[in-house]
């Protein structure tokens, strides 16, 4: 299964994602992580161009571990997925290796997204501001697709029960 973690930063996506695979034997592939080692620090842009080259690595990265796993979990991290395009593509991968599909959409009143951030001094990517959480909020596109929205604000322990129910599914 492919598992499309969705929403803006801060909101709780990683945290849930690790957690998740942890629970099913599934592997995290984390766009910032996998931009961070890929690229050194003067080459990372930080771009639309840089973030979709990356997660078309993850998706090939994806179809590899399918492959050779048919049972996997694997959760796509690390991208908002703010952009209708950016699930269309994973979803049309998943289709095209014939293998299921979910997505989780993490929400958080934007208070503890705010603190979150803030105190997040080590996250890969350097670009992760409360000003990149407003700009991306400001034009976070509708996700058309079945969902589930997980508020991870009332803690971890609600936030993986209701995944883990969606998940099984």
């Amino acid at each position: 299964m492919i598992v499309v973690m969705a929403g803006l930063p801060g909101t709780g996506k990683s945290t849930l994602a690790r957690a998740l695979a942890e629970e099913t034997g599934g592997i995290v592939l984390n766009k910032d992580i996998l931009r961070a080692d890929l690229f050194p620090a003067t080459f990372v842009e930080y771009s639309a161009e840089q973030d979709d080259f990356v997660q078309d690595l993850m998706q090939r990265t994806a179809e590899y571990l399918l492959g050779r796993s048919p049972g996997l979990t694997v959760f796509f991290d690390g991208r908002t997925f703010s952009r209708a395009y950016q699930i269309a593509r994973v979803i049309e991968m998943a289709k095209k290796l014939g293998t299921p599909w979910r997505i989780i959409e993490c929400v958080c009143p934007e208070r503890v997204a705010r603190r979150r951030i803030e105190r997040a001094r080590k996250h890969p990517a350097k670009n992760r501001t409360f000003a990149l959480y407003l700009k991306i909020r400001d034009s976070f596109e509708a996700i058309e697709y079945p969902k589930l929205v997980v508020d991870t604000g009332g803690g971890m322990k609600v936030s993986l029960a209701k995944a883990r129910e969606f998940l099984r599914v």
